[in-house]
Order: C-alpha cells, then structure tokens, then sequence
C-alpha cells in the first residue's frame, strides 16, 4: 500500500473523529464540506455522459438540508420534497430544455450526496444537548477519563457512541475486505468492479460483524449478540453497497477515480462511497428497531 494512502487515510480518520467528537454546528460544517465536494465530484461524472444537472441548485439545496438537520431533524423530510420541486422548476425555465436525464440526475445528486449523508447528523445528535459545552452545541471532553472511563462513558450520549461504533465498523469493513481481496481473493464478486471478490466482500462484512458485536458488548446494547450482528450487517451491507454504487456511476462515467483530491485515495467520494447508505439504516436501527428489545 502506497505511503501516500496510509497517511492521507490516517489524516482522514483523525478529522472525522475529531468532528464525531466535537458534534454540534462543527460536526456539521465538517458534513457540509464533504457533501459539497462529493456533490461537485458527482455531478463532473454525470457531465461526462452529456447531461446538464441542476448543479448550484442542488449544491446550495444540499447545504440547507444539513442546515435543517441541525436546527430541526423533524423538517428534513418535509423539505427533502420541497428542493425536489425547486430543482425541478428551475430545470423548467432554462434556455435549453431539460431532458429525463438532467432531471433525474439532479433528483440523483440530491438524494445520493445530500439527503441520505444527512442522516449522519440525525444519528450523532441523538442524545447530545444534555453534554454541551461548548458554543454551536459542541462538547470536548476535559480529559482522556472524561471518555474512557466506563463510568463517565456510560454518560455520554448515544448518538456519538453509536456514531464512533459505525465508524469503527466500517473502516473494519474497508480494511478487512482490501487486504483479504487483495491476497487472497480469487472470486470476482461483480463485472461493477472487477477487482471486488467474494472473499474480500464476506471478510469484509465478518469484519463489520465482529466490531458491531464488540462495540455491542461494551455498550451494553439489550441482547447484545442479537442487535451486535443486526449492526454488523447492516453497516457490512450497506457499506458494500455503497462501494458498488458508487464504482457502477465511475464505469458508466468511464472514470477510474471521481477525482484526486485525496493522494492515494482519489476523490471524496472514492472515500466516502461505504458511508452513504449506512447511515439511514444505522440511525433507524436506533430509533426503531433498538427500542424493541
């Protein structure tokens, strides 16, 4: 593995915990970079096949989706319909007439950078204004034992416990099924991505498993054998799902990379493309599934 993609991936995960940490307003200023560079990386793949996106409409629409997340997580799904229509009218009065395509891809680039990635907010602020302690609704612990020891970790909210747990997860998932299919793999998993194999997919999500059931454990989630392996599959899934989507929009783009804004990862949504899906199905399991047991 090239230096150059160990340490940008290390620099990665340090901002993202640091963001899940800190929560609040920063948590989600740091969300919105991504989803604007994502965004933007998204629809220079969609130009590629000769489609013309609503792409500033869609852009500014996905920053007041997160903006409301924050403000209000109940009002994202009443405006999620709302930039849909804006979008659609705007396509309605442009010089030249918009086809199926630019439609579509703009509904597309809404919903797949915007809306689903704003479920991180939605899952990281369950629980949090009771810690605040800092200004935007932001916490930082005033020491190490402020989050490791087990009784004042039992005290910090469940949406950064839950988020961290996911993170965890998925970087397993990413990790385990590189080096595995690497290695190991012999199996071509889909014609989507050639270098995917079966045994970097099932080492993968075994990897998402055994994390979620750890972090299960340590949690004290209700019958933690139980909602531990609902967890790790659904983020090992989901995760696999997100790689293939997002390989499928690069092939038919006839692009290797989305781009190459991270050295040895390429673009954002190269990096980003196992949390896009994860993070709908992770914040329902909380909120719906969760309180069941």
């Amino acid at each position: 593995m090239p230096w150059s993609r160990i340490i940008s991936g290390i620099v990665a995960i340090a901002l993202a915990l640091v963001a899940v940490l800190l929560g609040g307003w920063y948590f989600t200023i740091m969300l919105a970079i991504v989803v604007f560079l994502g965004q933007q990386e998204y629809f220079d793949l969609v130009r590629t096949r000769g489609i013309l996106p609503a792409a500033k409409t869609t852009l500014f629409l996905s920053q007041v989706l997160l903006v409301t997340c924050t403000v209000d997580s109940n009002l994202v799904d009443a405006v999620m319909p709302i930039a849909g229509t804006f979008i659609c009218f705007y396509l309605l009065f442009q010089p030249k007439m918009a086809t199926i395509a630019d439609v579509s891809a703009s509904i597309m680039g809404l919903f797949y950078v915007g809306y689903l990635p704003s479920y991180w907010v939605r899952l990281r602020s369950i629980g949090t204004t009771a810690i605040s302690n800092l200004p935007l609704g932001g916490y930082w612990p005033g020491s190490l034992t402020d989050i490791l020891e087990e009784r004042n970790f039992a005290s910090l909210p469940q949406g950064l416990k839950i988020t961290v747990l996911t993170f965890l997860c998925i970087w397993a998932a990413d990790i385990g099924a590189y080096t595995i299919g690497k290695f190991f793999g012999k199996t071509r998993l889909s014609d989507i991505s050639p270098k995917k194999t079966v045994e970097g997919a099932v080492f993968g999500i075994s990897a998402s498993l055994a994390v979620a059931l750890a972090g299960a454990y340590y949690l004290h989630l209700p019958k933690f054998l139980l909602t531990g392996t609902i967890l790790g599959l659904l983020i090992g899934l989901a995760s696999l799902l997100g790689d293939l989507t997002e390989s499928m929009l690069k092939r038919d783009a006839g692009v290797k990379d989305s781009g190459q804004l991270i050295p040895g990862h390429g673009g954002i949504l190269d990096r980003t493309d196992s949390y896009i899906f994860t993070a709908p199905l992770v914040y329902y399991f909380v909120t719906l599934i969760l309180p069941l047991f």
